[in-house]
């Protein structure tokens, strides 16, 4: 049993929200100083800090928390900020639903690489004018969200933060990839599960496509992530279903089939085991 707290909500006073930003100092004065457990979300984070002095743990790799940062948190990763002091900046949440309400397609996210789930985050360290320049558009989230009766507010703070998303890809000092990494087993397997998911459910497939055995696999994984081969291959099965039950009128059985499971049953028994309720309950969420 995963004994890591994990919130499974962007608000969980509102469940139905998909997007959320808030102020880091003011979840440092609602928490009175007070660092929150290591924990998970269900959902993706972007952290900007204006000024900041403490320390941050994604994954088991340990970074510096300082000012003119930026910090991006996948779904599913265990991370824990301690402050030594009131840091001041914006956090953005938001889930897989809030991407498929705007259009932005999830291949656009992993394309991006800020969201590092198979390898280490260290943050992306920005000089002045890059940080003025995402101040102004994490500001006017901001305002939008909690201020804004506009008419298609959703819509615009979709635009903006895809913008954000892509002025973060093309202008910050994003750390250099390795010269072998197109060649490294974990990325080798990362974008076998992107692609063959839907078919293959077992390590062993994909141990065979890569011509390892599938302990080695699984060492060299989990080694690098902290979960294992069979881990990460679920957690991408469950991200597509739960876009299928609630975003489309496909039936249970449709899904099962379109997933690779052979009977309805089965995928209703992983789906359960893996979410904690059965996918007719999840359907329900969106009502």
């Amino acid at each position: 049993m995963d004994q890591v707290k994990t919130y499974d909500k962007v608000n969980r006073n509102n469940p139905s929200l998909t997007f959320g930003i808030s102020k880091i100092e003011t979840i440092f004065e609602e928490r009175k100083g007070v660092p929150d457990l290591p924990h998970r979300h269900d959902y993706y984070t972007v952290i900007l800090t204006k000024k900041a002095n403490g320390k941050h743990f994604i994954d088991f790799q340990e970074y510096d928390f300082l000012g003119n940062q930026l910090y991006f948190i996948a779904p599913d990763q265990v991370h824990q900020i301690i402050e030594n002091e009131q840091s001041f900046g914006y956090v953005i949440v938001f889930s897989i639903e809030f991407l498929a309400q705007n259009n932005i397609p999830i291949d656009f996210i992993e394309n991006l690489r800020l969201f590092n789930i198979f390898e280490k985050n260290p943050p992306l360290n920005l000089n002045e004018n890059e940080v003025e320049k995402l101040e102004r558009y994490f500001e006017e989230i901001f305002q939008l969200v909690h201020f804004s009766k506009m008419e298609y507010k959703e819509e615009a703070i979709g635009s903006l933060l895809k913008l954000i998303l892509i002025t973060c890809n093309n202008t910050c000092s994003l750390p250099k990839r390795d010269k072998n990494e197109k060649n490294s087993l974990l990325s080798n397997f990362k974008n076998l599960i992107n692609k063959q998911f839907k078919s293959w459910h077992t390590t062993t497939e994909y141990a065979n496509e890569l011509n390892i055995s599938s302990d080695h696999l699984n060492r060299i994984v989990k080694a690098q992530t902290g979960k294992t081969a069979k881990e990460h291959i679920q957690s991408r099965i469950i991200v597509e279903a739960k876009r299928l039950l609630y975003f489309t009128e496909m039936s249970t059985k449709e899904i099962a089939f379109e997933l690779g499971f052979s009977e309805p049953a089965n995928f209703s028994a992983f789906f359960k085991s893996n979410v904690g309720i059965s996918p007719s309950g999840f359907i329900e969420t969106k009502n």
